[in-house]
């Protein structure tokens, strides 16, 4: 069964006061990478695959987007999402990314950020999202990087005096169900190595365009722990190009 935890009330309402649920994109450390590496959104059909609050869908929309569909499992999240929608060409959809089907060759890009690590198969996903996505159409991902999922705990390792001491790496080849915690509470999520995720692209009819490992731009290194966020990726985000 696929796990919800954004539906738990007491979950949902820590999640909801992170910076990246109160500010929107300008509250996500990744944002300005991830954004250089979005498609042209104009006259296009969009899918966001676990679209939480809904901020990139809008965002497509106000860049032109002539539809764009909004996935996601968490009935609390789609009503924040449609709270703050305010265009007639986005519609949301309650469903898990798995069993989420569309019509083949219905959409020019498919977009997910930082959902696809709570699903365990990527090849299925892969598969999926490839049939769906017209003839040179984007696929444009974010992660949990594979460094920051491997050992499962996704803390780091602290000193006597409680400082960090480092980060560790763990496990790495045996991909599969990891239980961090997240807010306080125990979350499922999947860890997959860096060569499941390029291969699981080039071996299923994509083309890589580009990758990146983002760090925090300099106007948030204020923020406190923001710094340490430079001692070890905590992201990946993949744009490919469906070439069939």
């Amino acid at each position: 069964m696929v796990e919800n935890r954004y539906d738990d009330a007491d979950f949902f309402e820590k999640y909801s006061q992170m910076d990246r649920s109160v500010k929107g994109l300008d509250g996500a450390g990744e944002w300005q990478t991830l954004q250089t590496m979005l498609p042209d959104f104009s006259g296009k059909e969009v899918l966001d695959l676990g679209c939480g609050f809904g901020w990139h869908c809008i965002y497509a929309a106000e860049h032109g987007a002539k539809s764009v569909v909004g996935v996601d499992i968490s009935e609390k999240m789609l009503e924040q999402a449609r709270a703050k929608t305010e265009f007639d060409n986005i519609h949301y959809v309650k469903s898990s990314i798995e069993a989420a089907e569309f019509n083949d060759n219905q959409f020019d890009s498919v977009i997910s950020s930082l959902a696809l690590h709570y699903v365990e198969s990527f090849e299925q996903i892969t598969k999926k999202v490839r049939r769906m996505l017209k003839p040179g159409g984007k696929f444009v991902f974010s992660v949990e990087h594979p460094v920051f999922t491997a050992e499962g705990s996704g803390d780091w390792i602290y000193d006597a005096r409680h400082e960090i001491d480092h980060f560790p790496v763990d496990h790495y080849f045996f991909e599969g169900k990891r239980t961090p915690h997240f807010l306080g509470e125990e979350v499922v999520k999947y860890h997959k190595t860096l060569t499941t995720y390029l291969n699981g692209l080039l071996q299923n009819g994509f083309r890589i365009d580009s990758l990146a490992e983002p760090i925090p731009p300099e106007n948030m290194m204020e923020i406190p722990g923001m710094k340490d966020e430079l001692r070890r990726p905590m992201m990946l985000i993949i744009a490919a190009t469906n070439e069939k």
